[in-house]
């Protein structure tokens, strides 16, 4: 199927936050309780609409594990869009951000969209995290914030769409050059 624009995604976070999960939501539109690491990365792809445009959505899924964190970051050039994730019953993934994020801005293009996600939301009797400090550094870091559940889907396809979203406004404002491969952004 042709598209008018490739968005190129990386999905990123410690090990265990659900990652993989997301991804399988967002292209197969199914959860799998039982995961195996994912080693270096995975990719993904699904087509949206926005403003009537067919945009493809090249998703890569990275290892959380310290050991792979150079395999990582030569992924992150030439992203337009970045989740970065972190699990709401595990306060230590949301005290790692800085250090994902950090990497994030450091080896990819500076207009790049991120989406912070809190997931697994379904299991808000075992939350560490509170919203609102999800809300707070998302505002503090200038992010897009959202909550998420791989498993009930739970506004899955609303923090991928609302990442192209994002990035499809960047290329209208002119803050994104399309033909320039810098941007993770490709014409069809």
């Amino acid at each position: 199927m042709a598209y008018a624009y490739l968005f190129k995604y990386i999905i990123i976070g410690d090990t265990g936050v659900g990652k993989s999960c997301l991804l399988l939501q967002f292209t197969d539109k199914r959860f799998q309780p039982v995961h195996d690491l994912t080693i270096g990365v995975e990719f993904g792809a699904r087509m949206i609409t926005i403003d009537g445009k067919q945009i493809k959505l090249q998703i890569w899924d990275t290892a959380g594990q310290e050991s792979f964190r150079s395999i990582t970051r030569s992924y992150y050039r030439g992203a337009a869009g970045a989740l970065l994730v972190y699990d709401i019953t595990q306060r230590h993934t949301f005290n790692h951000l800085t250090s994902w994020l950090e990497d994030a801005r450091q080896h990819s293009t500076s207009n790049m969209v991120i989406m912070l996600i809190g997931n697994k939301c379904d299991l808000f009797a075992r939350r560490e995290v509170q919203k609102e400090e999800g809300e707070a550094f998302a505002r503090e870091h200038g992010l897009i914030f959202m909550e998420t559940s791989a498993k009930t889907a739970a506004n899955v396809e609303e923090a991928f769409i609302n990442t192209a979203r994002e990035i499809y406004t960047k290329i209208q404002e002119g803050v994104f050059d399309p033909t320039n491969e810098v941007t993770g952004i490709k014409i069809g």
